[in-house]
C-alpha cells in the first residue's frame, strides 16, 4: 500500500543573504566603531594625566612609566580646579534647579490644560531649540549690561535658565502626556487643587522624565563655554569649570605641564560620568517611557 511522502518545507537557497543579518550586522559594526571612537580618546587622556610632559611629548601614545598622581594634585591646586568647581557648582544649583522647576510647571500646563494659545507657546519653545546662541550673544551683553548682572553669578544663572527651558519644556510636555488621567481624575475627586495636583501627584509620576531631562541639563550646562566667556569674562577668579580648563590650557602650555591639563580634563568629566553612571537606569526609562506608551 502506497504511503504519501510528506513534502518538505521549501528552503531558501543556502547562498541567499538575510536582509535582518546584513541588517544587524551594519548596525552592530556602527555600534563599535562609535564606541571605539569615543572610548579611544577618553582612555588616552587617562593614560596622559598620569605622564610628565615629555613622556607626552615622546610616546603620546604608550603607556606612562610610572603614575604621576602630582599632576592631579598640580592641576587641583595650581590650576585652581578645586576653585572652578566650587563656581561651577553655585551656579547650576540655582541654574538647574530653576529650570527643572519652571519647565516642569510649563509643561504640565501646556500637556494636561486646554487654553486660548497654548499650541502658539508649545511651538513658541520649539522654535526656541532651533535659535543659534552665538546670534544672541551681543543682546545678551547688551541687556545684563543694562541691568547690572554683566560679570554676575545672578546673570548667568538667569541666562542658563533662559538657554536650558526651550528643550525641557518640549520633552517633559511630551512625557507629561503620556501620564494616565485617571490618578489625576481621582485627586481632584478628592478634593486637590492645582497645586497640590501638580506637586504630589504628577511630579512623583513623572520621575523618570524628570531624572533624565536634569541629567541633559546638568550636562549642557557644565559644557556650556562661550555664554560664561561673554558673560563673566572680567574676573578670571569667578571663571566657570569650562572657562577653567580653557586658562589651565593656556596657563599650562606656557608652562610646559601638559601632565597637569590632561589631568584637570579628567577631573572635568569625572561628575558628569558619575552622575551619569548612577542615574543610568532612570535615564533610560525616561527616555522610552513616552514610546512604551
Amino acid at each position: 500500500m502506497a504511503t504519501e511522502t510528506p513534502a518538505k518545507p521549501t528552503t531558501r537557497a543556502s547562498g541567499a543573504p538575510r536582509e535582518g543579518v546584513v541588517l544587524n550586522f551594519f548596525s552592530q559594526g556602527f555600534l563599535w566603531l562609535w564606541s571605539l571612537m569615543i572610548i579611544i580618546p577618553v582612555a588616552w587622556i587617562v593614560l596622559s594625566s598620569f605622564k610628565t610632559s615629555r613622556e607626552i611629548a615622546s610616546i603620546p601614545l604608550g603607556l606612562p612609566e610610572s603614575l604621576h598622581w602630582e599632576n592631579y594634585a598640580n592641576a587641583w591646586t595650581n590650576g585652581h580646579i578645586g576653585s572652578f568647581f566650587l563656581n561651577t557648582l553655585q551656579v547650576m544649583v540655582f541654574s538647574v534647579s530653576g529650570t527643572m522647576l519652571l519647565g516642569a510647571m510649563a509643561a504640565y500646563v501646556l500637556a494636561r490644560y486646554r487654553f486660548w494659545g497654548n499650541r502658539i507657546i508649545y511651538f513658541g519653545f520649539a522654535a526656541g531649540m532651533m535659535f543659534p546662541v552665538f546670534l544672541a550673544l551681543f543682546p545678551l551683553f547688551k541687556t545684563l549690561g543694562n541691568v547690572g548682572l554683566l560679570n554676575t553669578y545672578t546673570g548667568l544663572i538667569i541666562v542658563y535658565i533662559a538657554y536650558s527651558l526651550p528643550f525641557t519644556v518640549f520633552f517633559l510636555t511630551a512625557f507629561f502626556r503620556t501620564l494616565p488621567t485617571g490618578v489625576a481624575e481621582a485627586a481632584v475627586v478628592d478634593g486637590a487643587g492645582h497645586y497640590r495636583l501638580f506637586f504630589q501627584v504628577m511630579l512623583p509620576m513623572a520621575k523618570p522624565g524628570l531624572i533624565a531631562i536634569t541629567i541633559f541639563n546638568i550636562i549642557g550646562q557644565w559644557n556650556q563655554f562661550l555664554l560664561p566667556l561673554v558673560l563673566m569674562g572680567r574676573n578670571p577668579d569667578d571663571a566657570v569649570i569650562s572657562q577653567g580648563l580653557a586658562n589651565l590650557a593656556m596657563r599650562q602650555g606656557y608652562e610646559g605641564d601638559s601632565g597637569a591639563l590632561f589631568a584637570g580634563t579628567v577631573l572635568a568629566m569625572i561628575p558628569i560620568f558619575v552622575a551619569y553612571v548612577l542615574f543610568q537606569r532612570q535615564i533610560q526609562e525616561g527616555l522610552t517611557a513616552g514610546a512604551i506608551k
